[in-house]
């Protein structure tokens, strides 16, 4: 069975909030040898990407949305129990303070990069959605995190992620912590992330992930951003 046809299984079972076939099709695809990693990666992910387009199209009810929604999270909250560390871990553990938007989808989203990140040797802490903007900033200057992750699908939580940004920024604070921003907004606005001030953006948890462990000294300057994995040159003097 193609990959899209479970997929649309999927969807079309969290969408009426069936949860006992939704939980049937993930014991098949775990018999099937699927790693929790790629039910994130290769089920969740598009399917919560789907969600989320068909919402933002009212394309879906708002009862399929919140049925949708609620038992996905139920899911994701499962697997995470099964996700193990075995891949290698970067040196010490790196660790991130992370943080969203307030509605569901910003959350959910969160969370399955939260789960990767931890599942990859990362020390996560997650706040959800929510917290006021000078609580954030309080925290990321008194624990200076590593990582600062703010995931963001709703255009009216940009205002609060800019404000977050751009104190730490004007203040000099937490020079050595990286600021990373995900979520489906950033994919929709080419530059966005460069153009807010952020070390780091993904258009999906594992690529969140792989840009971490790869780029783990990167940080933006005023002349040099860095932008998922497209590095701008400073500028010529």
């Amino acid at each position: 069975m193609s990959q899209d046809i479970v997929i649309e299984r999927f969807f079309e079972t969290i969408v009426s909030g069936a949860r006992p076939e939704a939980r049937r099709i993930i014991e098949e695809q775990t018999h099937l040898g699927v790693s929790p990693q790629s039910l994130i990666t290769d089920l969740f992910w598009p399917t919560f990407d789907m969600v989320e387009r068909l919402h933002r199209n009212d394309q879906i009810t708002a009862m399929g949305y919140h049925l949708s929604t609620r038992l996905l999270r139920t899911i994701v909250d499962q697997n995470a129990s099964n996700l193990l560390s075995r891949v290698e871990t970067p040196p010490a553990g790196r660790r991130v303070f992370a943080a969203c938007g307030p509605d569901e989808g910003s959350e959910l989203g969160a969370q399955m990069g939260v789960d990767l990140l931890e599942a990859h040797g990362f020390r996560v802490r997650f706040s959800g959605g929510g917290v006021p903007a000078d609580e954030i900033q309080q925290l990321v200057q008194q624990d200076i995190p590593d990582v600062l992750l703010m995931f963001c699908s709703a255009p009216s939580d940009l205002p609060h992620i800019r404000m977050i940004i751009d104190n730490l920024h004007e203040v000099g604070a937490c020079e050595a912590t990286q600021i990373a921003v995900g979520g489906g907004v950033f994919n929709r606005a080419d530059g966005l992330a460069e153009e807010i001030g952020a070390d780091l953006w993904a258009t999906e948890p594992l690529e969140l992930v792989q840009m971490l462990l790869e780029e783990p000294e990167t940080r933006a300057t005023e002349d040099q951003r860095t932008v998922g994995r497209k590095r701008r040159l400073p500028k010529a003097a």
